[in-house]
């Protein structure tokens, strides 16, 4: 794969954009790489981050349970824990945690006394269930800019819980299933985490409770919940809260959940015209990406020098630290 170096970016620079993913070239190294490669250093295991195919799998320790579930049990994988140094031909790599989801980190990349940030995705608000965000001291930070318009700014997270059991427990009262929508990693950890289970049962799609059990047994206090299968009666989920993949709606299982109200959980519910795209009565302002202050708030106390965008509003949010006098370069092709 030849690279491709932006003109802010010089092809000896400790890392190097290419059109599937950074790139290290003293240590020979990719990180999140959209294609199969010999060697990968990992962020966190959603699918967009951990390409299957990879010759080797360099990520947190609580990454790796989940990529083998995802990827299958015979990839080989690396581990480390959070600030454990691990040198690779003279580039030494660490993970930071990212507060994204479980196992997520910022890769620390230094090489003579240049150093690097690799942000992954992140949210700086602290969910209670997996380490929060840390900053990371570097010269350049590539950060992920998903949310990075003003208008995304996220309420306290205890809000959003009430918000969130006050939808449920309304429902319950009136007899009615409540269907929550989210990402079997991550966002359906942290809604079974904000659920309060004295309202009702919980139950989790297949999907999700698999990812559960993974992540239960690496430690993480997850609540218990009852598997959504075809053994389920509909009488047992009239004051239940489910927690599934959006494709739920469209499975043979609607039959049983009907009647219900369906929430979706995500930063882009912020646009109160999106939840109608999930096919959801309810939006729940809720991500696991910064918002604009945390993304404010993450360049500042890196400390960069100079900062790379990348997703989303990238190049939006680079005119925006521009203003602000901060070197930045959108690095979307």
């Amino acid at each position: 794969m030849s690279q491709i170096s932006p003109p802010h970016l010089a092809p000896d620079s400790l890392l190097v954009q290419t059109r599937i993913g950074w790139y290290c070239p003293k240590a020979d190294v990719y990180i999140d790489p959209s294609a199969k490669v010999q060697r990968a250093v990992i962020t966190h295991a959603h699918m967009d981050h951990a390409t299957p195919g990879v010759g080797g799998y360099f990520a947190h320790h609580d990454t790796i349970p989940i990529l083998r579930h995802r990827l299958g049990h015979n990839i080989q994988t690396q581990g480390a824990a959070y600030g454990e140094s691990v040198n690779i031909r003279g580039v030494t790599f660490s993970f930071h945690p990212a507060g994204h989801v479980a196992g997520s980190a910022q890769v620390r990349v230094e090489c003579d006394g240049d150093v690097w940030v690799v942000s992954g995705d992140y949210k700086v608000q602290d969910d209670g269930l997996i380490p929060a965000f840390e900053p990371v001291k570097c010269r350049v930070f590539i950060t992920e800019t998903t949310f990075g318009l003003p208008m995304f700014q996220w309420r306290d997270p205890q809000l959003l819980t009430n918000e969130l059991n006050d939808w449920w427990r309304e429902n319950a009262e009136n007899g009615i299933t409540s269907i929550l929508l989210g990402y079997s990693l991550g966002k359906s950890q942290r809604l079974l985490h904000m659920a309060d289970a004295s309202i009702g049962p919980l139950y989790c799609g297949e999907e999700v409770e698999s990812t559960n059990q993974v992540i239960r047994e690496m430690g993480y206090p997850l609540k218990s919940a009852k598997l959504l299968d075809s053994s389920v009666k509909q009488s047992d989920l009239r004051s239940a809260l489910v927690i599934a993949p959006p494709q739920v709606l469209k499975g043979p299982l609607m039959q049983i959940l009907r009647p219900c109200q369906v929430g979706m959980a995500s930063g882009w519910m912020a646009h109160g015209r999106r939840k109608s795209r999930f096919g959801a009565d309810r939006g729940f302002v809720i991500s696991d990406h910064a918002d604009w202050p945390g993304l404010n708030w993450a360049v500042q106390e890196s400390g960069a020098e100079v900062v790379y965008t990348e997703h989303g509003y990238a190049p939006d949010f680079t005119r925006w630290l521009r203003s602000k006098g901060i070197a930045s370069f959108s690095t979307e092709y």
